[in-house]
């Protein structure tokens, strides 16, 4: 369903506040004019202005569009099954990522997408891999994010 951007705007402000509301007990540090809070205090005040820019938006449109309204491509069969292929391995992901490992998750997860969005089986594969692997040496290697091998724990390296 297609929300109105005024509703889209208040939950923005919603989640502006709450997010100024949790950076209020940061700590300061002595002798520095920045500090923890900074950057969320900052990115909360962006998400306002945003938010407040999508209420009026909303609010002057709501004559042309409804509140709720559904979406043109609900009844489109690719879409459709583009989204059932990206709920369910995001599920199949939760489930099986600590069993089977982030590399064959991985593999399987990118390759059921791009099955979804029409690519090649060969080539969805081939890509899958690679970018598996990929992301895997990135924060595997670089940046030392501990990740599931799963049955791959006899040849880890």
């Amino acid at each position: 369903m297609k929300l109105n951007d005024a509703l889209w705007g208040a939950l923005l402000l919603l989640l502006s506040g709450a997010l100024l509301w949790h950076v209020r007990g940061f700590p300061s540090i002595p002798g520095q004019q920045v500090g923890p809070s900074a950057l969320p205090r900052a990115l909360a005040i962006g998400l306002g202005i945003c938010g407040a820019l999508l209420v009026v938006r909303g609010w002057r449109e709501r004559a042309i569009s409804p509140w709720l309204q559904r979406p043109a491509w609900i009844n489109a069969r690719p879409q459709l099954t583009a989204l059932a292929v990206l709920a369910g391995v995001n599920l199949f992901y939760l489930l099986a990522v600590q069993r089977l490992g982030f590399v064959l998750t991985g593999v399987v997860y990118l390759a059921a997408l791009m099955w979804a969005l029409r690519v090649r089986p060969l080539r969805a594969v081939v890509i899958a891999v690679v970018a598996t692997l990929a992301i895997h040496y990135c924060f595997y290697k670089l940046l030392k994010v501990p990740l599931p091998w799963g049955v791959l724990q006899p040849i880890a390296w």
